[in-house]
């Protein structure tokens, strides 16, 4: 069966007859987000699970219409490929790259897929996510023994909505409908039937089967071509590995969790303009069964600072450079309009929300949600982290041009006449706006960084507008922030309840970690919202915010009690699932990944606040070894 042309079996065929011969039933719904791997082109992506079936699969931008979509709906389309019966899996991305390779092991044999998006042939350093060709590819290699495959391609296009015709051909099969098509190359035969197409081989010692999945616009003048599989994922391999050795250079603490999560930031990365992605999915629950169900596939302002640091730090400068001269793009000359927060890869604005219905949603968590409505909210954080990023950047990017230089005056306009009203908050609540403190110390940062930069910006910049603005903000904060019965700075001006986002006051050099009132307010964070290595936002929530955890190990770090910074590290890291991805939070009773994923702001945090824990033990050792010189 192994050996000669791909052919297609034109008998009849039902998936009956095919999955009737399984010794174990195939779960048709995915159970656990921690169960999926992440796969990239750095311009769409993929999800696969333990099993060996794709469920999500967004191409040929990270925000369209998913081909496979059974993460959120049973008949949604998806591309499974594995024994067919019980197996043990032990899975790892290759080297230091985003292609998989996971190892299944059954009572009769062990076998091998390695899979992955892959890149245009010769792909390397700056050209890595440019060019590619829209190809996943699938390849079985036999380790022992005879192990038995089942594969079923079911392309459901945009979010399950069409079934496709298929087509039989000399090289495999096309599956066309609306405006896609998929070229599924393989090197044993298949069987077609009802919008699906199925193969079921057996694998033996040193044998190998190859599948290639070609996405093109149903429109093309000509068929999708077919890749070789084997070579494309070479290929691949080494482009991932080029671009890792080029731009890495992190020598500091935990260097692996590190370096893996700089990957995953280049794989949420979108190459043509550069910003990265929220997340890869859109939907994926905060709460199991409930209705915080958002779409990530977009580009936050909110991240940017964090995001642009943690850049720096595990990459390289040019990889941030490009994300803030995106920025700069998209935000344009806003004039007296709204700061908007969040934007499609290619510089959208329009990102209006509508709910999918025809999708039950991950484990039931309805509604599926295509589009995110908080585009039109306000968030005053946003100024703050676009001039904090300038100023981190100031160095290498050189003198302002004369649009960049009229942005950044503009925002520190906007900050300093818009920080006394209430807003959305980082959180994006979706009742009422508050006076969030969060908003308000980014606020104080765009101020800040304002201030630092005017020398730099032209004879519009008001120093002195700002630098009073910048004074007003402190001191209103530190006023109305402060709540001297909870000894804690609270989420909102007015309220008792707490927020985790005000650990950021340290990492903004707002407050030292030092000062009494922040050590306090790190304390009743500790007491009320951590539990078991997780931090929580508020105390209603069930689920620790990854992000915060990090945050909590930062301010511990500067605190001084870097033997507690490190553990809490540990314990938060531990949570990532056998690959090391994370998704946006952790239940706190279960350890369940919970909400979109692969998270990009949760492998940021752990990227920055390895870089804080690198710097202080770095700091700790020359001043232990200065103490000894001196006695």
């Amino acid at each position: 069966m192994l050996a000669g042309s791909t052919v297609v079996d034109s008998r009849p065929v039902t998936r009956e007859r095919i999955f009737s011969r399984l010794t174990l039933p195939r779960e048709s719904r995915p159970t656990a987000i921690a169960d999926y791997a992440f796969l990239s082109d750095s311009n769409g992506s993929a999800l696969v699970s333990k099993e060996g079936s794709i469920d999500w699969y967004c191409v040929p931008r990270f925000d369209s219409p998913a081909v496979f979509c059974r993460l959120l709906g049973a008949d949604a389309g998806h591309w499974s490929l594995g024994p067919a019966g019980p197996s043990r899996q032990v899975r790892s991305y290759v080297g230091d790259s985003l292609v998989l390779r996971t190892e299944h092991e059954t009572q009769e044999g062990k076998a091998a897929v390695t899979e992955g998006m892959v890149f245009a042939p010769g792909s390397r350093v700056h050209d890595i996510g440019h060019n590619v060709p829209h190809v996943l590819a699938r390849r079985i290699e036999g380790l022992q023994g005879m192990v038995r495959f089942v594969m079923e391609l079911a392309p459901r296009f945009e979010y399950g909505l069409t079934h496709p015709y298929l087509k039989a051909t000399d090289a495999g099969v096309i599956a066309r409908a609306g405006p896609a098509a998929l070229h599924l190359g393989a090197s044993v035969p298949l069987e077609c039937r009802d919008g699906s197409a199925f193969a079921d081989f057996t694998v033996g010692a040193g044998e190998s089967v190859s599948f290639s999945l070609t996405y093109a616009p149903s429109f093309g003048k000509s068929d999708p071509s077919v890749m070789d599989a084997e070579e494309a994922l070479k290929d691949t391999i080494e482009g991932w590995e080029s671009w890792m050795g080029s731009h890495a250079g992190y020598q500091g603490v935990r260097v692996e969790q590190v370096r893996r999560s700089a990957l995953v930031l280049q794989g949420l990365t979108y190459q043509p303009t550069g910003p990265i992605v929220a997340a890869a999915t859109t939907s994926l629950p905060e709460k199991i069964g409930a209705s915080d169900n958002f779409d990530y596939r977009f580009a936050w302002l909110r991240d940017a600072s964090l995001m642009l640091r943690a850049q720096w730090v595990a990459t390289c400068p040019d990889e941030p450079s490009r994300f803030f001269q995106w920025i700069a793009r998209s935000l344009g000359d806003f004039g007296r309009e709204r700061v908007q927060i969040m934007y499609g890869v290619a510089g959208e604005r329009d990102l209006t929300e509508h709910e999918l219905d025809h999708l039950e949603g991950f484990r039931d968590s309805r509604p599926v949600r295509v589009g995110n409505a908080a585009w039109k909210q306000k968030q005053l954080d946003v100024l703050g982290e676009i001039l904090d990023g300038a100023l981190l950047l100031k160095d290498q990017l050189g003198d302002f041009d004369e649009e960049i230089r009229r942005l950044l005056i503009a925002l520190a306009d906007r900050a300093a006449e818009s920080w006394p009203g209430p807003d959305a908050g980082m959180w994006e609540a979706r009742d009422e706006e508050r006076d969030y403190v969060a908003s308000k110390v980014m606020c104080w940062v765009a101020l800040d960084r304002a201030v630092k930069l005017a020398p730099d910006l032209d004879d519009d910049a008001k120093a002195d507008r700002w630098r009073a603005a910048r004074d007003d903000v402190r001191e209103t904060i530190l006023k109305r922030g402060w709540n001297d019965q909870l000894g804690t700075f609270v989420g909102a001006f007015g309220s008792e309840d707490l927020d985790a986002a005000v650990l950021l006051m340290p990492l903004v050099d707002f407050l030292p970690a030092t000062d009494e009132r922040m050590r306090s307010t790190v304390e009743v964070i500790e007491r009320e919202l951590a539990d078991g290595g997780l931090v929580r936002r508020w105390s209603s929530d069930e689920s620790g915010f990854v992000i915060c955890s990090y945050w909590l190990v930062e301010c511990l770090a500067l605190a001084g009690d870097l033997d507690k910074a490190f553990e809490l590290f540990d314990r938060a890291t531990s949570y990532a699932n056998d690959i090391g991805l994370f998704s946006e939070e952790v239940d706190v009773h279960s350890g369940e990944l919970l909400g979109n994923f692969p998270q990009a702001f949760s492998h940021i945090g752990l990227i920055n606040a390895a870089w804080r824990l690198t710097e202080l033990t770095q700091s700790e050792t020359s001043r232990i070894d200065n103490d000894r010189k001196e006695s």
